[in-house]
Formats: structure tokens, C-alpha cells, sequence
């Protein structure tokens, strides 16, 4: 391992251990770090630990890493997993995509073993979605197993923006049907209690 060594995404540092920490454009995975991206190796000593990253030349680029909170559409739905494209990382509006995938276990915190893809998500709704690892093909796994995570622009299917009306329905405002989703409770910093009249 040497300053400054181009990487590429799957390329193992270092083992994982006391003295080695992942850092941006790296994960653990079997017990070591393991390039996410194609870039250069850099450590960073800090007081116990060496600081593992992999930086590009033009670090406005930005990647995914494990525990960023992403924006998402999902692209298709099967009873195990979702395939969806990583648009948005924190605030930041993507130039290219990511690959994510969303697997019945990573939905929910609870009930996990009742999970139905088909009730949760939908091709097209954009989701919150945290970062919690990277998969065998190079996409990145994602989770909804919290609260305000989950689906927060869904269409019905006479292509009108539902409206969340529980944490596991949508229901359009012209038809009044209801869908199931895994809705995210988002709060918004502008959001009052409605005045009653």
C-alpha cells in the first residue's frame, strides 16, 4: 500500500484491523478495505488509526459512501430485492447514476420476514435510502429501516402524486384509491399543525 497507487473498485488495500480505518471511497467487506471507486490511495494518520481513502483528481465528483442518506428511483420490483438508480447523494444532484439495490430484509426494522416488495415500492417512486454497504456486482446496498426513510414521491396509476396517508399507504387525491408503499415520514422545516376551522 502506497500513497499516491491508482485503484480501482474491488482492489484490496489493507486489512481491516486496530490500526487501519475505511475512509471516503473505500468499505469493509471480509475483513478488509477495498477500493469503491477508481482513484488514489491516500492515508491519513490520525491518533490511533491510519485513515484509508480513495480520492479522485476532481473530488467534486461524488460517490455514494456507507451511511450517506441517497435519493433514489426505482427501476424494477421482485419478491426479494429492488434495482434502483442512485440519483441524489445527500444534496447533491448526480451527473451519472449508481446502481443501488434494495433487498426485502433491509426495508424494515420490524416484521422483516413479512415483507412484500410489491407493497412497499413501485417502478418509478423516488425513495430515501441510506447507504449500507456495496454488493457483489458493484452496486450499492441500500436500506429503508427507518422511520423517515422509505418512499416520498410515488404517481397512481392514473399518473397523479399520491399523497402519504399512514406509514404504509398512499392514496390518490383524484381517485381516492389507496396504495400500499413504505411511506418516509418526512418532516419538513416549514410544516405547522393544521389550523382547524
Amino acid at each position: 500500500m502506497k500513497d499516491g497507487e491508482v485503484v480501482i473498485p474491488g482492489y484490496v488495500i489493507c486489512s481491516f484491523d486496530d490500526r487501519h480505518k475505511s475512509g471516503q471511497g473505500s468499505y469493509v467487506q471480509n475483513g478488509e478495505i477495498v477500493a469503491s471507486v477508481v482513484g488514489y490511495l491516500t492515508r491519513t494518520e490520525l491518533e490511533q488509526k491510519s485513515l484509508i481513502e480513495v480520492r479522485r483528481k476532481n473530488e467534486r465528483n461524488i460517490v455514494p459512501s456507507v451511511g450517506n442518506i441517497v435519493t433514489v428511483r426505482i427501476l424494477n420490483v421482485n419478491p426479494r430485492f429492488c434495482k434502483c438508480a442512485i440519483v441524489c447523494v445527500q444534496e447533491t444532484m448526480l451527473r451519472e447514476t449508481f446502481r443501488g439495490m434494495l433487498r426485502k430484509e433491509d426495508v424494515r426494522s420490524v416484521e422483516r420476514d413479512s415483507v412484500k416488495m410489491q407493497n412497499c415500492f413501485r417502478p418509478g417512486d423516488i425513495v430515501l435510502a441510506k447507504v449500507i454497504g456495496i454488493g457483489e456486482n458493484r452496486s450499492y446496498l441500500l436500506s429503508t429501516a427507518e422511520i423517515e426513510l422509505g418512499v416520498v414521491i410515488a404517481l397512481s396509476e392514473a399518473g397523479i402524486r399520491l399523497v402519504p396517508i399512514s406509514w404504509s399507504e398512499m392514496q390518490c387525491p383524484k381517485t381516492f384509491i389507496k396504495e400500499s408503499r413504505k411511506v418516509a415520514k418526512v418532516i419538513s422545516e416549514a410544516s405547522t399543525p393544521a389550523n382547524a376551522s
